[in-house]
C-alpha cells in the first residue's frame, strides 16, 4: 500500500449516523480514532442523502440513546440560536422545524450536519478525532481472521493514505468493507426455508433489495416559471409502470404500503391544514396525506417574516423510488447506470409536477415550484448521494428473524428478549418494493432489542458492522435500518471495540461470555443506552 500514514486504536469507515455515533462513543471512552466518509458532509440518512429522521411514537420521552437524543436537542437549539422564529415557534419544547407528518423533528440536512460536526468538533480539537471526507476506501490487508492497513483515496486531490487500527468499524452505507475485506455476509432476500420468515420469498434472490431513492429538495413561488429543462431520461419514466403499480410512475398514486390497496393522494403547494400544527405520529394514520407535507423541513408560518416565503420539501415519495438495479452486485458500469436513471427519474417526477400534474382547480402543473440545493449542499438540487435501504448483512453470531418482533407471531407477548441487549428499537417492519419485482411489505411489530450477537461477525476478528450491515434478514432489516437504531448499533459498536480494546478480548469472546456481556451492557447504561423497554410502548 502506497501513501501517507495515519494510525489510531479505531478506524470508522463511513460517516452516517451509525459513524458518527461509533466515533463519539469510541471517543468518549479514550481512544483515538480516524473516521472517513465518502462525501463531503457527515450523518448519511439525515444529511447526505436528505430524509428526515424515521422514528418511534415516544421518540421525546424514551426509546433512544443519550447521545442521540443530545443530537436532536442540538437540532432545535440551534434553530433557536441562529433563525428568527416566531414565539410560539420559540415557545414550542418539541419544535419541529418542518411541521411534517412523517416526523417530529424534521429539520433542514445542512443543520443536521452542522450540529453533528459541532458534536464532534471537541475531539477534533484535542487531537483524539482525525475525519477525512470526500474519501473512498481503496483496498485493505487481511491477515487471516483480522484487517490490517486500509488504503484510501481522497476525491478532491486524488492523495492516498493507509490507516492502521486495532479495530475497523464498517459504517458504509453498502456494508462495503464486508465485501472489500472478505468477512462473510449475505445479500438480498433470503427463502422462508432458509430463515422460517412468513414473509420471507419462496426462493431466495441475493439481487433483491429494497429500492433506493435519490432525493431532491423543492420551494415553491406561484410569481414565477422555475420550470427545468424536460430531463433525457423524461420519456421513459413517463411511460414506465411496474406490475404491480396502479397507474403511471409518474403519479400520485401508490400502493398504500400496510393494504396495498390503490392510493392516490392529493398534492397542494403550500398546504397548511388541516389545523396549524400537524402530529407526527407513524404509529396512527396522518392528519393529511398530502404529499407537501409529509416530508416538509421548513414551514414557512414558523419563521419571522417567512410568512409569505417557501416552505422547503423533500420529495422522497413511492414514485420515485429506484426498482431497476440494486446499488452493488453488479458491474461498476451497470451501478453507475442505475445511479444515473435514479436521478433522472426522480427529476423527471419534479418536472411532471411543474408541468402535468393535475390541479385541483382543474389546470395542470406548478411552474412555480423550484429546486433548493442550498439545503443540501448542492448546486443542482438534488441529495449529494442517493438514500440507501439496505446494504451487504454480516453472518453474524445472532440473526433477528421477523418471527422475533411479528406481532402476527408473537402477539401480546412482545418481542424476543435477549440477554446480551445493546440497545433498542422500534418500527414497523417497512420494506419498500424491490429490485426484484417484490411490492411492500409492512407488518405489525413490537418494540424490540438489539442483540450484541448480531454485531459480531462468525470469523473476523476485528471488523464491527455499525448501519445497515448488521446480523438482520431481508425483512428485519426493514425496521433495524431506521435513524435511532442505526445511531443505536453504531453507538454499541462503537463501545464494543472499546470494550474489547480496554480487556484485550475480541468480540466472539465477549459475546461468548455472560459475564464480559454483563460488563459491556453496564458500560452502555452509563453512557446513556436504553437496554430494554418500559411497559407503555406498544406494538404497531
Amino acid at each position: 500500500m502506497t501513501g501517507t500514514g495515519l494510525s489510531a486504536d479505531v478506524l470508522v469507515i463511513g460517516g452516517g449516523v451509525g459513524g458518527v455515533a461509533a466515533a463519539l462513543a469510541a471517543l468518549e471512552r479514550g481512544l483515538t480514532v480516524v473516521l472517513t466518509e465518502e462525501f463531503a458532509w457527515i450523518g448519511g440518512q439525515l444529511t447526505v442523502q436528505g430524509t428526515p429522521p424515521d422514528e418511534h411514537p415516544w421518540i421525546e420521552a424514551f426509546g433512544c440513546t443519550a447521545t442521540y437524543r443530545r443530537f436532536r436537542d442540538g437540532v432545535r437549539q440551534y434553530y433557536r440560536d441562529r433563525f428568527a422564529l416566531t414565539p410560539s415557534s420559540r415557545a414550542r419544547t418539541q419544535f419541529n422545524p418542518g411541521n411534517a407528518t412523517v416526523s417530529k423533528l424534521a429539520c433542514s440536512p445542512a443543520v443536521a450536519h452542522a450540529v453533528l460536526r459541532g458534536m464532534l468538533e471537541p475531539h477534533i480539537q484535542r487531537g483524539a478525532l482525525t475525519l477525512r471526507t470526500e474519501t473512498e476506501m481503496v483496498a485493505c490487508a487481511v491477515n487471516g481472521d483480522s484487517v490490517g492497513e486500509v488504503e484510501f483515496v481522497s476525491r478532491a486531490t486524488g492523495d492516498r493514505f493507509v490507516v492502521s487500527a486495532r479495530y475497523v468499524i464498517d459504517a458504509t452505507e453498502l456494508g462495503d468493507v464486508l465485501e472489500l475485506a472478505g468477512v462473510e455476509h449475505v445479500t438480498g432476500a433470503e427463502s422462508q426455508a432458509q430463515t422460517g420468515e412468513p414473509s420471507a420469498l419462496a426462493v431466495a434472490d441475493p439481487a433483491s433489495m429494497q429500492a433506493f431513492t435519490w432525493v431532491l429538495a423543492m420551494g415553491y413561488d406561484p410569481t414565477r416559471d422555475h420550470t427545468i429543462d424536460r430531463p433525457e431520461g423524461y420519456d421513459h419514466w413517463r411511460r414506465y409502470r411496474p406490475p404491480f403499480w396502479p397507474d403511471d410512475y409518474l403519479s400520485l398514486s401508490y400502493p398504500e404500503p400496510r393494504t396495498l390497496a390503490p392510493t392516490t393522494a392529493p398534492f397542494v403547494p403550500h398546504f397548511d391544514g388541516p389545523g396549524d400544527l400537524i402530529v407526527a405520529d407513524q404509529s396512527r394514520p396522518p392528519q393529511t396525506r398530502n404529499f407537501w407535507a409529509y416530508r416538509r423541513i421548513h414551514w414557512r408560518h414558523a419563521f419571522e417574516g417567512d410568512a409569505a416565503g417557501s416552505d422547503v420539501v423533500i420529495m422522497n415519495w413511492p414514485m420515485n423510488d429506484y426498482l431497476e438495479g440494486p446499488l452493488f452486485g453488479a458491474p461498476a458500469e451497470e451501478v453507475a447506470r442505475h445511479l444515473e436513471a435514479s436521478r433522472e427519474l426522480t427529476l423527471s417526477l419534479f418536472y411532471w409536477l411543474q408541468t402535468e400534474a393535475p390541479r385541483p382547480d382543474g389546470g395542470t402543473g406548478w411552474p412555480g415550484l423550484h429546486l433548493r440545493g442550498d439545503v443540501l449542499g448542492t448546486d443542482d438540487g438534488l441529495a449529494m448521494g442517493p438514500y440507501v435501504r439496505e446494504a451487504r448483512r454480516i453472518r453474524a453470531l445472532r440473526t433477528v428473524v421477523e418471527q422475533d418482533l411479528s406481532v402476527a407471531v408473537r402477539g401480546d407477548r412482545g418481542a424476543v428478549r435477549y440477554d446480551d441487549s445493546v440497545g433498542i428499537g422500534a418500527y414497523r417492519i417497512d420494506l419498500h418494493p424491490s429490485t426484484g419485482g417484490d411490492n411492500y411489505i409492512d407488518v405489525a411489530s413490537a418494540p424490540f432489542q438489539i442483540p450484541l450477537g448480531a454485531l459480531v461477525p462468525v470469523r473476523v476478528r476485528n471488523v464491527i458492522p455499525a448501519s445497515k450491515n448488521i446480523g438482520t434478514t431481508h425483512i428485519t432489516n426493514g425496521c433495524y435500518r431506521v435513524h435511532p437504531v442505526e445511531w443505536n448499533i453504531g453507538e454499541a459498536a462503537g463501545a464494543l471495540a472499546a470494550y474489547c480494546i480496554a480487556n484485550d478480548c475480541v468480540p466472539q469472546g465477549v459475546a461468548g461470555d455472560a459475564r464480559a456481556v454483563d460488563d459491556l451492557q453496564r458500560d452502555l447504561v452509563r453512557g446513556g443506552v436504553e437496554l430494554e423497554w418500559p411497559a407503555q410502548a406498544y406494538a404497531y
